[in-house]
C-alpha cells in the first residue's frame, strides 16, 4: 500500500462524508438541538434537585449544567457513531460499500478510515454544539476544549467502532434502525452522563453496578476529566481496551472469510 494511494483513499472517504453530511442540514439540526434541549431542560429540572453546585470527582464546584455538558458530548458521538453505521447498512443495500471494500488497498483501512471520517463529522457537531451552549450561557473553560480534540478521536472512534460492528451483522435497514435505540439510550441514561455516579447509587444499587460496567460512563468521564485539563488514568485505560475490542470486531465482521455481509457470494454489499 502507498501511502500516496492510501492517502487520497481517506480524503475522499472524507471529503464523501463531509458532502453527505452537509447536505443532510436535518441531521445537523437534529444533531445540535438534542442536546441542547437536553441542556436546558435537565439543568432547569435537576438544579433544584442535585442542588447549585456538586462536588465531582475533580474536586471542583460546578453547575449542573455545566457539569452535563461532557454527558451530552458524549450523547453527539454516539449518535453520530451509530448514523455513520446506519449509513454503511445503506450503502450496503444500494451496492456502494462492495464499490469501496473492493478497491486495491486492505479492507483493515479501509474500515478505519470510514471510522475516522464518521468521527470528523462528529467533532464538527461537538464544537458546534459547545459554541451555541456557550452563546446559551454555559460556559467551559478554552485550554479544556483544544486538549479535548485528540480525547474526542478516540471516543469518536470507539463508538464509531462499536456502530461499525453492529452494521457488519445486520443487513437490513429497518433492523439496524430498530437496534440502535435499543442500545443507545440505555448506553446513555446507565452512565454517568447525567447524575454522577454516587447519585445513581442512591437511588439504586442495580443501575449503579451497570453503570460502572457501562464502557459509555468512562467515555463521559474522559471527557469530563479532560475538559479540566485532568487525566483520569482508568477511564483512558478502558476507552482504549473498548476500542481495540469494537474495532478488532468490527474489523472481523468485514472480513470475506469470516462470513461477513461483504463475503463473495453470501449477500449484497
Amino acid at each position: 500500500m502507498r501511502t500516496g494511494h492510501a492517502a487520497r483513499a481517506f480524503l475522499a472517504i472524507l471529503s464523501r462524508e463531509l458532502l453527505r453530511f452537509v447536505q443532510q442540514k436535518g441531521r445537523f439540526f437534529s444533531a445540535l438541538v438534542r442536546p441542547l434541549i437536553w441542556l436546558l431542560v435537565f439543568a432547569a429540572g435537576f438544579r433544584a434537585a442535585l442542588g447549585l453546585s456538586i462536588i465531582p470527582p475533580y474536586k471542583t464546584y460546578i453547575t449542573y449544567d455545566v457539569y452535563v455538558v461532557p454527558g451530552l458530548i458524549g450523547m453527539i458521538q454516539l449518535f453520530a457513531g451509530m448514523q455513520n453505521s446506519l449509513s454503511m447498512v445503506y450503502d450496503r443495500e444500494m451496492g456502494s460499500m462492495r464499490v469501496l471494500l473492493s478497491t486495491p488497498l486492505p479492507r483493515s483501512y479501509l474500515i478505519i478510515s470510514r471510522m475516522l471520517a464518521g468521527t470528523a463529522v462528529s467533532i464538527v457537531q461537538v464544537y458546534a454544539f459547545v459554541a451555541v451552549a456557550a452563546l446559551c450561557g454555559t460556559a467551559m473553560p478554552l485550554t479544556g476544549l483544544i486538549v479535548l480534540l485528540p480525547v474526542l478521536v478516540l471516543t469518536g472512534m470507539t463508538l464509531g467502532a462499536l456502530g461499525m460492528f453492529l452494521s457488519s451483522w445486520i443487513r437490513q435497514l429497518e433492523n439496524f434502525a430498530g437496534v440502535m435505540n435499543f442500545l443507545i439510550f440505555p448506553m446513555f441514561f446507565m452512565s454517568s452522563a447525567l447524575y454522577p455516579l454516587w447519585r445513581i447509587r442512591e437511588g439504586s444499587v442495580t443501575v449503579y453496578e451497570i453503570s460502572r460496567f457501562n464502557p459509555f460512563t468512562y467515555i463521559v468521564e474522559l471527557i469530563r476529566f479532560t475538559l479540566y485539563l485532568q487525566v483520569n488514568w482508568l477511564a483512558l485505560g478502558i476507552v482504549v481496551a473498548s476500542f481495540a475490542v469494537f474495532g478488532t470486531a468490527a474489523l472481523i465482521g468485514y472480513t470475506p472469510r469470516r462470513g461477513g455481509p461483504t463475503a463473495g457470494h453470501g449477500g449484497p454489499a
